[in-house]
């Protein structure tokens, strides 16, 4: 069995990039189908998509490199060239499945690539990318063309399966012969026509699809769900501008994110002795945004928002040598544990800036009970306070 194509047979090295390639997307959907199913807790939802995503890099450079060679290489005739509209029909779902193993699996490479946390790859490179910034817009862009491009090849692959059985029980013809492995006797075909019509209306397909997810809504990035309205808060010093963030550690993996609405009523005196002040800050935690994770991080065995929409936390501050301390209690879902806050303050007449973190322990709030392999989720956890503030 020669290597390369005729103009009656396909060569080994297509087709094994053929059947290589159909083993993989066999096995790579029902995998993110599973895993897209199962529980946000479930042990087995982030391995699974691991696996899956790494699949999809690995189908993506074997599809580069079967399109290269096929690039090389001339393609059998047609086996019934007067049946013009099937054959144009077959050439349009050949283009589709081509166009998908480059673009499904990309889209959800740059999906990842733009957003922290939750399944790396099990490759040694991938989970960053050149010129792709961690930015949940831009991963809701990917994400949305991923799953309607996702569509789209599974249609490709129903198509192409159902041509492929005509041929083999209503024709009765060499078309699967000349795909498998051997030396079958394969009737004489001429060069293909060129098809100029089938790549334009796969492309066509592609663009129209992406353009429907536009519309529907999936390329944009949406607010969590259960977030909590926070009201204004009384306070002698006003917040301007601050962020409070959060760092965790999954499958060794640094993942970090913030929320988005707080409110912090603080009163402060440098001159007073003893307790300078008090601080009371109110958490709204569905505004938290913690890459892929986000989601995940708002069920019932994490924060639970539904069920406790807000954290607070109540603090004495007083003074501890050049820094200072905020001491009081955090309460997050319906635990309240003490707790104290380091920080550093930078004063300048009526404006403040301060900086401080707090460590965590997870276990402490009943965050991540059915995580309890720290490997997985690390215990820890820090919290980050940056702000600037002036006095009424």
């Amino acid at each position: 069995m020669p290597a390369t194509n005729s103009n009656s047979a396909y060569g080994s090295v297509s087709k094994i990039f053929h059947w290589l390639t159909a083993l993989l997307i066999l096995t790579v959907i029902p995998l993110g189908v599973v895993a897209n199913r199962l529980a946000l807790d479930a042990p087995l939802k982030v391995p699974l998509f691991s696996v899956h995503k790494s699949l999809g890099v690995i189908i993506f450079c074997v599809a580069l490199a079967r399109i290269l060679w096929a690039l090389t290489q001339e393609k059998p005739g047609d086996l019934h060239p007067q049946r013009k509209v099937e054959t144009l029909v077959a050439h349009i779902v050949h283009w589709l499945l081509y166009l998908s193993l480059v673009l499904v699996p990309l889209s959800g490479w740059l999906h990842h690539a733009a957003t922290d946390g939750f399944a790396p790859l099990l490759l040694p490179f991938g989970d960053n990318l050149p010129f792709i910034p961690k930015n949940e817009s831009i991963a809701a862009v990917f994400s949305g063309l991923h799953w309607v491009w996702s569509k789209v090849l599974v249609a490709s692959i129903l198509l192409h399966f159902a041509g492929a059985m005509k041929h083999q029980i209503i024709d009765k013809d060499a078309t699967l012969r000349r795909m498998w492995f051997g030396n079958p006797t394969l009737p004489e075909t001429q060069a293909p026509d060129r098809q100029r019509a089938a790549p334009i209306a796969a492309l066509a397909i592609y663009l129209v699809a992406a353009a429907g997810a536009g519309l529907a809504g999936l390329f944009s990035h949406n607010d969590l769900e259960n977030r909590a309205s926070l009201a204004q808060v009384a306070t002698e010093w006003q917040v301007t501008e601050g962020t409070l963030g959060i760092s965790i550690t999954q499958l060794g993996n640094p993942v970090s994110g913030q929320f988005d609405d707080w409110t912090a009523a603080i009163q402060f005196d440098e001159n007073a002795s003893g307790t300078l002040g008090s601080v009371t800050t109110t958490i709204a935690i569905g505004s938290l945004h913690l890459g892929s994770v986000s989601g995940q991080a708002m069920g019932a065995d994490f924060f639970d928002a539904a069920a406790f929409p807000t954290a607070a936390f109540t603090a004495d501050i007083t003074a501890d040598g050049p820094d200072y301390l905020a001491t009081g209690s955090l309460q997050i879902k319906d635990i309240t544990l003490p707790v104290v806050l380091p920080f550093a303050l930078d004063l300048d007449g009526d404006t403040a800036e301060m900086s401080g973190t707090l460590a965590l322990d997870r276990r402490d709030f009943a965050i991540g009970q059915s995580v309890a392999d720290e490997s997985n989720l690390a215990f820890a956890v820090a919290v980050t306070v940056n702000l600037r503030a002036t006095r009424n």
